[in-house]
């Protein structure tokens, strides 16, 4: 059976789309297609139920997941002891992360990578972390760095590599809202200051959920995609905003901001880690980088 034809068969049975299939898969459509028909005359049943609206895997397509990831793990730890007595790992692995924790959180982990399995080839693409487990969800991505939620999708693995805390901050340049900050001294009323928020995800969340526990009836000044340009945009005094603490330790314009609090605590921070399908996980690429992420747990926290 043609190793490719199970390749291109994981990717439509992950993504349920033909186009987002082929593109992971480096293809067109139409080969994909073709190759999943083939697939299926050689395993004589139907795999995949699709129409011009979806694509479905049939009761038999469920059952030839294992059969497929199985194969190919097999065939990978075949070709390694073949070509490395020392059972030296190939693969690929794409990653997303956002671009704090690609100089962060992923150079520890492609440190090591490089030290342990110089054969495996990295994909990464960079992004709104807000959306980093969907990716994975979604089989865009076979990892991603990613802020653990407060409930974990059950198909998601996890491991923590380390933790940030949450922490407000404000522009240092003289503009209206320093002005603010210095007439209310220690006791800041919220309400008045406008804040520079993200569009999505977690740390949205922990903002809104942090406005209604005190009563803030918050003035939204700009949504922004992604924590970095918050940050670029709080230091030219547009708003105020709370960003992740490693976000702004690894920011080359932290000098420009300064954090501020009250008598009110910032909410909670969180853990953060990588992320993958349970599922792939037998996959000796990604299981190589899954148990360097584990001998990282703790080593990056920032917080007791």
């Amino acid at each position: 059976m043609d190793h490719k034809r199970l390749h291109y068969f994981l990717a439509l049975a992950k993504t349920l789309h033909f186009a987002r299939a082929s593109e992971l898969c480096h293809i067109s459509a139409p080969t994909l297609s073709r190759n999943i028909k083939q697939l299926e005359d050689e395993v004589g049943v139907t795999l995949f139920s699709r129409d011009n609206r979806s694509v479905k895997l049939t009761a038999e397509g469920e059952s030839f997941i294992d059969y497929a990831t199985a194969t190919l793990a097999n065939w990978q730890r075949f070709r390694a002891n073949v070509q490395n007595p020392e059972q030296t790992i190939y693969g690929k692995v794409s990653i997303y992360c956002s671009v704090t924790a690609s100089y962060s959180f992923l150079h520890q982990l492609l440190e090591q990578l490089r030290l342990q399995h110089q054969h495996i080839e990295i994909k990464l693409n960079t992004g709104d972390p807000a959306v980093a487990i969907n990716r994975v969800l979604d089989g865009q991505e076979a990892m991603a760095i990613a802020a653990k939620p407060d409930k974990l999708p059950t198909q998601i693995a996890f491991a923590s590599i380390g933790y940030s805390s949450l922490v407000f901050i404000a522009p240092r340049i003289p503009s209206l809202l320093t002005e603010k900050l210095a007439q209310f001294g220690d006791k800041i009323d919220w309400s008045e200051l406008e804040f520079i928020v993200p569009e999505q995800g977690f740390t949205r969340q922990r903002l809104e959920l942090w406005w209604r526990k005190h009563g803030i009836n918050a003035k939204i000044y700009a949504q922004v995609a992604g924590h970095e340009a918050m940050v670029s945009m709080v230091s030219l005094g547009l708003g105020i905003a709370m960003v992740p603490k490693i976000v702004l330790d690894n920011s080359p314009l932290k000098d420009r901001v300064q954090v501020i609090s009250d008598q009110k605590e910032a909410p909670a921070g969180f853990e953060i880690g990588l992320a993958v399908l349970r599922k792939e996980l037998p996959d000796a690429a990604l299981n190589a980088l899954w148990e360097i992420a584990q001998s990282l747990k703790n080593v990056n926290s920032l917080a007791p």
